[in-house]
């Protein structure tokens, strides 16, 4: 098994680790080598699903924005759970990231004059969204690899699955992966390393995110005794294709679209009267279910699948085609309609996880409450800083995703420019073949479970027991069926022996990591006794800050996952009852 020593390990490849890979390469000056894993094309991976755009006051002041209102409008969109100065931070960086972003060729959406349009997005009090048509996340991808692919020190291994982090003595080691198109293992032992590994909302089966989204790098610290925060937090985006789960932007209602019920009223004005359509989107979700639930859904000929309606018929087709141009692409290619002349078929659906692993606001990996992992760094949707809270306000991700980006790889390249490697060759080496050994063993065992079956079983669970409302008989339930699903992990099956591009292998390794991620999500949303922001649990249905007003923190345990709790940092607003 060969060993590479680079100066960076980065694993993952959307928007946050190339923004970390740029920051960390011109920062060094182009000294150090870097490698950045992904186990897809990194063009592939799930940042280029991003739609509807990317926050930031431009112009403080224009339209009576500031920079003070996106961060009370992020703070109360958390429902209080976000911790302010990490907010602050967000809010004050937005907008130099995206004149950067401008600056390298994104071509935002602008006016005749040659400014940059904003939209209006959910829980936003004025339109403060910069966009690409209804391809933000695309375009400012391909824009970071374009430029990354001039660094001849930035090494992109593109379809290379991670199996394992190391971490000894309490420091960065290095990672082990497989490479997909071989079946052969590789050692990448860093003096710093990053994780830019995305969500884990692919344990549900109705979902908005691409397949690869399971977790891996969430799990692998957590199994590597990192410290996770708010796992139970998983926002479902209101408005889910019927039935594929395809995300169709919240810029579809931020131009002006409408929800309707099967009796033609837009409801939300029960629900969030000055917001309406653009309430923040657990507020719009918790909506959409109570308007099924008592009766005013529409049920979906074909599937059965009951939803409500979307409506952009009135927007016009000059409108669709040019701030919307791929859902209108999307609802003609999987449902057969025009949005210029039908009604769009919609229901919630997991989207983003707010969740991941425990990190402060320097973007450091923390072992427990507080403690660094020295040499080991988080940026984007795989960890939880936290700027979102219980729920995150659209258009502030891709935001999370290069400024923490950012952050990460200036500071992972600063280490790396003063320190040595934390862990020998040796060292790493050892534990490399034990790790390997664990999934040759997994390749010759002769057990009997099926794990795409197992996977089925799981997603069914979620989408049933933690769904946009939650009761602590569903949350037993589902705990029972997924403790029930690992033991049948333990037995499963890759019936592929073959070693190039095994996907059999691959999807049985991720998941592994699902299972492991499920089980927290389950019980830390079991032990949390109130309702916030995307937690909505029906026996206790207010939100309680005398007791609740804290993040979760879960750690591995020798019997499984063990909860603590850290406050949330309030630095000038104080929580308040939430209204739209």
């Amino acid at each position: 098994m060969e060993t590479a020593d680079y100066d960076i390990v980065i694993v993952g490849s959307g928007l946050a680790g190339m923004r970390a890979a740029l920051q960390a390469a011109n920062f060094s000056n182009r000294k150090l080598r870097i490698a950045m894993i992904s186990k897809l094309h990194a063009m592939r991976s799930h940042s280029v699903s991003a739609e509807g755009g990317i926050s930031g006051v431009l112009s403080p002041g224009e339209g009576g924005d500031s920079i003070e209102l996106h961060a009370m409008d992020t703070i109360k969109g958390s429902d209080y759970l976000a911790d302010q100065d990490a907010v602050e931070f967000l809010v004050n960086e937005a907008p130099k990231e995206i004149r950067l972003l401008d600056n390298m060729g994104v071509p935002w959406n602008r006016r005749e004059d040659g400014g940059i349009v904003l939209r209006a997005f959910g829980g936003m009090s004025i339109p403060r969204t910069v966009f690409a048509g209804d391809k933000t996340g695309f375009f400012m991808l391909s824009t970071l690899y374009d430029a990354l692919l001039e660094y001849q020190d930035v090494e992109i291994f593109h379809e290379y699955l991670v199996i394992s982090l190391n971490i000894t003595r309490g420091t960065f080691g290095g990672i082990l992966a497989m490479n997909i198109s071989t079946g052969e293992m590789k050692l990448f032992r860093g003096k710093a390393g990053i994780i830019a590994t995305g969500g884990y909302a692919r344990i549900y089966g109705f979902t908005t995110t691409a397949f690869s989204s399971t977790g891996d790098g969430i799990a692998m610290a957590y199994r590597a005794g990192v410290s996770l925060k708010d796992m139970e937090f998983v926002q479902f985006h209101p408005t889910a294709l019927v039935p594929s789960g395809i995300l169709i932007t919240e810029a579809a209602r931020g131009e002006g679209g409408y929800l309707l019920n099967s009796e033609g009223k837009r409801f939300m004005e029960n629900y969030a009267k000055s917001k309406m359509e653009l309430a923040p989107r657990d507020i719009v979700s918790r909506a959409i279910v109570t308007e099924l639930d008592q009766g005013r859904g529409v049920v979906q000929e074909t599937t059965g699948i009951e939803h409500v309606f979307l409506d952009l018929r009135h927007l016009g087709e000059s409108v669709i085609d040019e701030r919307l141009p791929m859902i209108k692409e999307i609802t003609i290619k999987m449902n057969g309609i025009d949005p210029s002349k039908e009604m769009i078929p919609v229901r919630p659906a997991a989207h983003f996880t707010m969740g991941g692993i425990h990190m402060d606001i320097h973007g450091r990996a923390l072992m427990n409450d507080y403690d660094p992992v020295m040499g080991l760094w988080v940026a984007g949707e795989a960890g939880c800083v936290s700027v979102h809270g219980a729920n995150r306000l659209g258009s502030n991700s891709l935001s999370q995703c290069v400024i923490w980006g950012r952050v990460v790889g200036e500071a992972a390249a600063e280490h790396a420019l003063g320190n040595g490697y934390g862990v020998t060759n040796e060292e790493i080496e050892r534990w490399g073949a034990l790790e390997a050994s664990r999934v040759n063993n997994l390749m010759d065992g002769t057990g009997t479970e099926n794990p795409y079956l197992i996977r089925k079983e799981m997603q069914q669970t979620l989408d049933k027991y933690v769904y946009v409302y939650r009761e602590t008989d569903g949350f037993k339930n589902a705990k029972k069926a997924i403790n029930d699903l690992k033991r049948r992990y333990a037995n499963v099956y890759v019936q592929d022996k073959s070693r190039e591009y095994n996907t059999n292998l691959r999807d049985t390794l991720e998941l592994g990591n699902m299972l492991e991620l499920a089980d927290i999500v389950i019980e830390c949303a079991l032990a949390r006794k109130e309702s916030r922001g995307a937690h909505a649990m029906k026996e206790y249905p207010k939100r309680d800050d005398v007791n609740w007003l804290k993040h979760t923190i879960v750690r591995m345990g020798s019997d499984g996952p063990v909860l603590s709790y850290v406050p949330v940092t309030i630095t000038k607003w104080q929580p308040m009852e939430r209204k739209y």
